[in-house]
């Protein structure tokens, strides 16, 4: 009978729930909230009507997102370019002389503690059951969780930023006019600060600190906004 103290149930580690779709989501939201609430708070420093803040956001909301999804895509894309070219070249190279990849793999396992002769057996067996893939994970780094995926990750940044951005959106779409500044801020601030703090949970992170942090940022970044409104509403 299996002594119950000696199962565990397995840890799930932050680096593994930090997948690449948390920090872009968590970032594209952040850039959506920040950027529209910014740019919507400068209009009304300048004295713009409620029509001119509603159309300077939504202006922000279409544009960001489509500035992120573009950028993302550009940029994973190249990555893909290179993951592509790594694994043409290294399935070449197994094709071309497997006996020096299997001392390759097998050094590699030699740098991590297991000694040669294992080492050995064990890039062995990997490689009889699939050669591409113990190399493109072990000696590259290459797996189908890390994979770049630019089509995913355009859309996850244009979805995360529109979510964002429509904050402050819909509250200036419901303030009245004379108090919108002072809404936008708030709500903004708020969501900030939830975010930050989702963030940091998910991460592990210091929940406090994250917030204080997102929330000092985003709140020195509508001031600097704010002021830049207020002097060119003055001079118009």
């Amino acid at each position: 009978m299996v002594d119950s103290d000696e199962i565990s149930t397995p840890v799930q580690h932050y680096v593994i729930r930090q997948t690449g779709w948390l920090r872009a989501s968590v970032l594209g939201a952040n850039d959506g909230i920040l950027s529209t609430s910014s740019l919507m708070i400068g209009v009304a420093s300048a004295h713009g009507s409620s029509g001119n803040i509603l159309l300077a956001g939504m202006s922000g909301l279409i544009a960001g997102a489509l500035s992120m999804a573009a950028g993302e895509y550009v940029s994973v894309s190249s990555q893909h370019d290179m993951e592509q070219a790594d694994v043409a070249r290294e399935h070449a190279e197994l094709k071309a002389n497997p006996h020096a990849e299997k001392h390759e793999l097998a050094e590699i396992y030699v740098e991590r503690g297991l000694d040669r002769e294992l080492a050995l057996q064990v890039a062995e067996q990997l490689m009889a059951h699939n050669a591409l893939e113990a190399h493109l994970r072990d000696e590259l780094g290459l797996t189908d969780s890390l994979i770049a995926r630019p089509v995913q990750a355009a859309l996850a940044s244009a979805i995360a930023f529109s979510g964002g951005a429509i904050v402050p959106f819909l509250t200036a779409l419901f303030s009245p006019p004379e108090i919108i500044n002072i809404t936008i801020s708030l709500i903004s601030i708020l969501c900030l600060a939830v975010l930050g703090m989702v963030g940091a949970h998910l991460g592990g992170a210091n929940v406090p600190k994250a917030a204080l942090r997102v929330t000092f940022c985003g709140a020195l970044a509508m001031i600097g906004t704010a002021a830049i409104g207020s002097f060119f509403g003055t001079q118009v």
